[in-house]
């Protein structure tokens, strides 16, 4: 049996006991989110029952994130990194919420991060859309104090043949500490540089086909087995999809998504966040085993100009930055014009 129609047959199963949220509230639940008060909403089932958190993340009176068309992080202190499409930068919050500084202000549209923590240091892994005047669409190695380490811009080895061709979305270290670049919003290629930021390979490329992409729009690290395995999201085709760090499919592990875009692991649990309005938490065997945000209104999902103040609390629009953090918390990141950013409070464990 493949992993594809387990993976189907469990969600069914999962979606139906989204209907049984915790019966010590007393208010009527539903199988997307259930008001507990007015300013807090109860989303998902099963052990991943969760809480929204009011509030979190205000900005100081008349600033705006500007569209969250990006990342969310955090660095071994527990800090919260949130990527935002203004010149706010990248904005870094307290685990409770308190706005402590904005780092990469000369890079307006930061689309992803990645934590990186080794004998060489603490660092991220960017990816840029608009920068500085001189750079756009190229990758930065990052101090959490936002001094760049490393830029890589368009490899000249990777043969584009068309102007503004590289237009990457996602960039992670692996295990061997070579570097991988996903240009999702071009032709889909994922690009393997050493350690030193030096060209080494591509690999796939645009399609349908197995190993191909259609928007290899996010890249994680999955250890969740004995081999560690390159999960990417491949968003038009709705699937998540393992390679190996040799740039070779392995297998598809989850297909009908809602446009996969971010994936974020906590021990054999994967929390996906999905562009049509909903996040989704995957067991080792890539079941499903909770829904949290699941919006019941097509007319919502991705839509950059919804005003986020219509989207009730518990519910997403067009979730894309995902992080789930040591205590099983998970912070989403909307996409849409203005921006909103959501912490979600485990309640279960």
């Amino acid at each position: 049996m493949s992993s594809a129609s387990k993976w189907t047959r469990r969600s069914f199963l999962a979606g139906s006991a989204s209907v049984v949220v915790a019966n010590r509230l007393s208010q009527p639940q539903t199988a997307h989110a259930q008001a507990a008060s007015p300013t807090t909403a109860i989303t998902g089932n099963g052990e991943w029952v969760y809480r929204t958190v009011n509030n979190w993340g205000t900005l100081p009176a008349g600033t705006i994130y500007g569209g969250t068309h990006g990342a969310i992080a955090t660095d071994v202190a527990g800090n919260i990194y949130v990527a935002t499409q203004s010149n706010t930068g990248v904005l870094v919050y307290s685990a409770d919420g308190k706005l402590l500084r904005s780092i990469l202000k000369d890079y307006p549209e930061v689309h992803s991060m990645v934590h990186q923590q080794d004998s060489d240091g603490e660092r991220f892994h960017v990816t840029v859309q608009k920068g500085t005047p001189e750079a756009n669409w190229l990758y930065l190695t990052v101090k959490p104090d936002g001094t760049v380490l490393r830029k890589i811009t368009a490899p000249q080895e990777a043969g584009f043949a068309a102007p503004n061709a590289w237009r990457l979305t996602a960039a992670v270290p692996a295990p061997d500490g070579d570097l991988w670049i996903a240009n999702g919003y071009g032709d889909s290629r994922l690009f393997r540089f050493d350690k030193n930021g030096n060209y080494k390979a591509a690999y796939a490329g645009k399609g349908n086909a197995d190993g191909m992409f259609q928007c290899s729009h996010g890249l994680a690290v999955d250890t969740r087995y004995d081999q560690p395995l390159l999960l990417v999201c491949d968003r038009e085709n709705r699937r998540l999809v393992h390679m190996d760090f040799d740039g070779k499919f392995v297998r598809n592990i989850a297909l009908h998504m809602r446009r996969p875009c971010q994936v974020s692991f906590y021990g054999e649990h994967a929390v996906v966040s999905e562009l049509e309005g909903r996040v989704t938490i995957l067991d080792k065997d890539n079941a499903i085993v909770a829904f949290l945000g699941d919006n019941p209104d097509r007319t919502m999902w991705a839509k950059y100009d919804l005003n986020p103040a219509s989207v009730a609390p518990a519910l997403f629009s067009a979730a894309h930055g995902c992080l789930i953090d040591s205590s099983g918390n998970i912070y989403i990141s909307d996409w849409n014009k203005t921006g909103r950013v959501s912490k979600l409070e485990r309640m279960t464990a």
